[in-house]
């Protein structure tokens, strides 16, 4: 089990990035576990005929490693996801490298929550832009 931060250890703009390199199977493996076999991900010659060119990753395969970063590095073990908003803003293409970086913005004390910016990139293009609420528990 990872360790995490508490509560009493997080404090506004402490930030941290969380990366990943999107792999066809990775785009596989979520497409099986989700049912989402939206050809535009899966198949390169219907993909060829989009306005993308190629197969894109899921959106929410990336906004996934958001969870990653939150679920594992800040505040890590033990926290409660609330809440997410998301925007998607550009496609992730399969062999880039998702650099997601989550940010705490607000901290309520006596709810015991953290609200935290969340963004991921591809080459220096923001990808995903959001906000979470998350719920620590007692030390």
């Amino acid at each position: 089990m990872t360790s995490g931060y508490t509560f009493e250890q997080l404090s506004i703009d402490q930030s941290v990035e969380f990366r990943k390199v999107v792999t066809e199977s990775d785009v596989q493996a979520f497409a099986d576990v989700t049912g989402d076999t939206n050809p535009v991900h899966l198949d390169a010659e219907y993909a060829a005929t989009t306005s993308f060119g190629q197969p894109i990753a899921h959106g929410m395969l990336t906004a996934g490693f958001i969870s990653a970063a939150i679920g594992t590095q800040l505040p890590g073990s033990g926290c409660i996801y609330l809440e997410q908003t998301l925007k998607f803003r550009a496609p992730v293409f399969i062999g880039k490298e998702v650099v997601t970086t989550v940010t705490v913005t607000d901290l309520n004390e006596r709810r015991r929550r953290a609200t935290l910016k969340t963004v991921c990139e591809c080459d220096g293009k923001v990808v995903v832009t959001g906000e979470a609420t998350i719920m620590l528990p007692a030390a």
